[in-house]
């Protein structure tokens, strides 16, 4: 996948990036510099090819600061502006991650009934597979029929670090 070619209708023909570090490793920011059209982990599957990208250190500072804020156990939720690519099948897909708590999950079974196509969870998995725009876009929050942690294109390592991290914060209160 060329991330040029997918979003350049939707941010424009330049492409931004930034890499910031986290507790799962570095994290490839990728959109216009302000609306967030990806963020890809090392050696994730479906990594974009980026052709002749932009390197901004100081691009998407409001995802910078509210991703810090989510690994130390401050933020729950991103406040956001998304630009991800996809079918609309797959944009349904990731809508419907969108609105799994933090701290809990949900099987392929039930995103694939909650978006009308219920026996799809096949299709679902495909579709949560090419979410670009992880942890931000939750598909780590999506498990088997029961609760087996199964496919992340992150590695199974760490969608058991989000989840655990998850669990973790939400034993602690907000305020």
């Amino acid at each position: 996948m060329t991330i040029g070619d997918d979003i350049g209708d939707d941010i424009g023909d330049k492409v931004v990036t930034r890499t910031v570090p986290s507790p799962v490793g570095p994290l490839l920011l990728v959109g216009d510099g302000r609306r967030l059209a990806g963020l890809f982990m090392t050696n994730q599957r479906h990594h974009p090819v980026i052709e002749s990208p932009t390197e901004d250190r100081e691009a998407y500072p409001d995802a910078v600061a509210q991703l810090g804020e989510w690994f130390a156990g401050a933020r729950r939720d991103f406040d956001l502006v998304l630009a991800p690519q996809g079918s609309a099948f797959q944009q349904q897909v990731w809508n419907v991650l969108r609105l799994i708590p933090f701290g809990e999950t949900m099987t392929y079974g039930e995103v694939a009934a909650k978006v009308g196509r219920p026996g799809s969870a096949r299709a679902i998995g495909a579709a949560v597979g090419r979410n670009p725009i992880g942890i931000v876009v939750p598909c780590h929050r999506v498990v088997g029929a029961a609760g087996a942690l199964t496919g992340y294109a992150g590695g199974l390592d760490r969608k058991k670090w989000l989840l655990d991290h998850e669990k973790a914060v939400g034993a602690r209160t907000l305020f």
